[in-house]
């Protein structure tokens, strides 16, 4: 099953409480709908804001981030985007990672934190996450930065493919997808995705929120990977 985590905020309020017993993503960047959700919602993801930052070109006190986030973890269903640095490339993210750790542990339970792995990074580093947390995020960036594009669906096989290179031994990790609601429902394997398409756009003509978000909700990822041809174009000059 995949899960779904609609972005907020919604406004106003009034469509926010139309989806109760859904799942939400809030963010570090725009917080103030937290609560609610946890009052309302079956489950929570708390994105980190990176992405937010990066198009604003400011920087996020990862303290204080792990000093909010630490009491709403308290909810077992909510879970956690680990600090990134898009862009930043694979010495500053693990460098983020490991201040990170020092920051929060014990406090934080395994599973409630979830290391990005940014698709322009190599993919041994994926490998290398998927090893070490249960659930790992997927980022888009760089050349890959359009989620559904060509370079992006041939990044995504190429990685997958690695993944699952021992069919004996498939991975134990929970893949999510940031931005990726509209992947829901393909071939790759999401064990979760989220998406602000809800808090974007409700408010267009002939858009009925509860029907819209019935729909994504009912777009299931298979449980598992089938391998497929790469395009070795991808390897020429390209770390793996």
């Amino acid at each position: 099953m995949t899960v779904h985590y609609h972005g907020t905020p919604i406004s106003p309020a009034s469509e926010l409480h139309r989806l109760a017993g859904r799942s939400f993503c809030v963010s570090f960047a725009a917080p103030h709908q937290i609560r609610v959700c946890h009052e309302i919602g079956e489950g929570v993801m708390i994105d980190n804001g990176a992405f937010t930052a990066w198009r604003q070109k400011r920087e996020v006190d990862w303290r204080e981030y792990a000093t909010w986030v630490i009491p709403w973890l308290s909810y077992r269903t909510t879970w956690c985007v680990i600090p990134d640095v898009i862009d930043g490339g694979a010495a500053a993210n693990d460098k983020l990672l490991a201040e990170w750790h020092q920051w929060t542990n014990p406090r934080i339970a395994p599973g409630q934190d979830a290391p990005v792995w940014h698709l322009d990074e190599s993919i041994d580093r994926l490998i290398q996450l998927s090893r070490g947390y249960p659930r790992v995020c997927f980022g888009s960036s760089g050349k890959y930065h359009a989620v559904g594009s060509t370079e992006w669906h041939e990044r995504m096989i190429a990685a997958f493919n690695a993944l699952y290179a021992d069919e004996r031994n498939e991975p134990q990790c929970w893949f999510h997808m940031l931005r990726g609601m509209a992947q829901a429902g393909s071939d790759y394997p999401f064990a979760s995705v989220d998406s602000t398409d809800v808090a974007r756009n409700h408010h267009l003509d002939r858009y009925d929120i509860e029907r819209r978000v019935e729909r994504w909700d009912s777009l299931q990822c298979p449980g598992s990977w089938k391998r497929r041809p790469e395009q070795m174009r991808l390897w020429k000059g390209e770390a793996r």
